[in-house]
């Protein structure tokens, strides 16, 4: 029999569709819109889902059936995710989470209040709770937060009759299953073999897992940051990864699709915090709350921007001689302050994707300053050549020019080397390259520009 889902189509997700979706619900179509979802893939019924309204989102989902709901329930938007649990049942969620993966189970779990997550434990298998609330202990952002129980692992006296018994029996709980782990006589973690390798095998069933295995197999500890582990399988092209207790034996596995999710959710969180903002701020804070979150880092910015205007009264003879030269400051002060921005986000990218260590810090500083003085040569001598056609002098075009040059490539040399002196004495990297940081490179083309105008005033009057 043909499964249902192979007729499921690719669509765009549009104002069009939403207004029709809107308006079924609205006049109760429950029929025609369960029709309409069952050929919608669960990620294409999530993004519909963000866009309604919090009670059409509600309604809409309940139509879905349990499968169907625990895969679009991943997708969501945490906003939306959060209105949904609150509204369903302790039964209601039990029936989506059995669908669900380990991992997946015990993050949405994780999200409930303490007394319904009691009651959605206590309607759950004996066997999908004990995995859950094992996994509910480890800290969300380690290995152990993030691992699923489902798994496969064989003895490395085990025949390859024995092993292929194993794999069927518990092939139906595992969706990604390219590798079984071999354990020794102690359970512990001895060697990895491909379900390729167990097939070419097959012609000889006499033969044992330790004769066919790799004993080159990799793993994390159950309290590795969820970041190496991302880093751990990008560097080494693996599709699973096996997650080892204190006495090594396999308690857990990584898949690929865990990892892309954390690669996305921590380069967003980066971002996030590069512009002094929280990644979801948007979905689950009140303004008050995204306020008084991001009010530090406008305070911060302003005290430095403070600083800017102490410099340029400093300077105000200079500027009261030479007016033209207060048309140029922001100009400066903005392409300085953008080039630092750039180098610090490549800078924390790259310590996040671990690109760049610690140990080879020099590398990253010194390919920094050939781009930037590369750009601050094109960018000085741009501004440079208009700044003297526009004064008349060619002093003031190099006054211009060299400043720009010279800021630029102190942004770039401050915005490369801040996250890498952040992480060094344990700092996360991405807080420490805010808006504060452009503020103070800002600063940096303000002081530069002015102290090169003033020592040259005798030739620009």
């Amino acid at each position: 029999m043909p499964d249902k889902k192979q007729n499921r189509a690719v669509i765009e997700v549009d104002e069009q569709l939403l207004g029709d979706i809107s308006d079924l619900i609205k006049s109760k179509s429950d029929t025609l819109l369960k029709n309409i979802l069952a050929d919608i893939y669960p990620a294409d019924i999530a993004l519909i889902i963000d866009d309604l309204t919090q009670e059409e989102g509600i309604e809409l989902f309940k139509l879905l059936d349990y499968e169907t709901q625990a895969e679009a329930i991943l997708e969501l938007g945490d906003f939306q995710k959060e209105n949904i649990l609150n509204s369903l049942l302790p039964d209601e969620i039990t029936g989506i989470v059995s669908k669900m993966d380990s991992d997946d189970a015990t993050d949405v779990v994780g999200m409930l209040d303490n007394e319904k997550a009691l009651e959605v434990l206590e309607r759950m298998t004996a066997e999908d709770s004990s995995e859950v609330k094992e996994l509910l202990v480890y800290d969300e952002s380690t290995a152990g937060g993030i691992m699923q129980k489902e798994f496969v692992t064989v003895n490395a006296t085990d025949s390859v009759n024995k092993a292929v018994d194993i794999i069927r029996e518990k092939a139906p709980d595992n969706e990604h299953l390219y590798h079984v782990w071999v354990t020794d006589e102690e359970g512990k973690l001895a060697g990895i073999v491909s379900l390729k390798k167990i097939i070419v095998a097959l012609d000889t069933p006499a033969m044992i897992m330790a004769d066919i295995m790799s004993i080159e197999v990799i793993s994390v500890d159950v309290n590795t940051d969820q970041e190496e582990v991302a880093n751990i399988m990008r560097k080494y092209d693996l599709v699973t990864l096996p997650v080892v207790d204190s006495s090594e034996r396999v308690v857990g596995k990584i898949s690929f699709d865990d990892v892309a999710d954390i690669m996305e959710e921590e380069f967003s969180e980066d971002v996030a915090k590069i512009v002094g903002s929280d990644a979801m701020e948007l979905e689950s804070k009140s303004p008050f709350q995204i306020a008084w979150l991001r009010l530090p880092w406008v305070l911060i910015t302003l005290g430095i921007q403070f600083f800017a205007g102490v410099v340029i009264n400093y300077y105000d003879q200079t500027l009261t001689k030479v007016i033209l030269l207060a048309s140029f400051m922001p100009i400066i002060s903005a392409i300085s302050g953008n080039t630092g921005l750039q180098a610090s986000a490549m800078t924390v990218r790259a310590l996040a994707t671990g690109t760049v260590t610690l140990g080879k810090w020099a590398e990253p500083v010194k390919r920094s300053l050939k781009i930037s003085l590369i750009i601050g040569s094109i960018c000085g001598i741009i501004i440079g050549l208009i700044g003297g056609l526009w004064y008349g002098k060619l002093i003031f075009g190099l006054v211009v020019g060299i400043s720009m040059c010279i800021s630029i490539n102190i942004s770039a040399f401050v915005g490369t080397t801040t996250p890498l002196l952040s992480k060094r004495i344990g700092f996360d990297p991405a807080i420490t390259v805010g808006p504060f940081e452009t503020a103070f490179q800002d600063v940096v083309g303000i002081t530069v520009f002015l102290t090169l105008a003033t020592f040259s005033l005798k030739w620009l009057l």
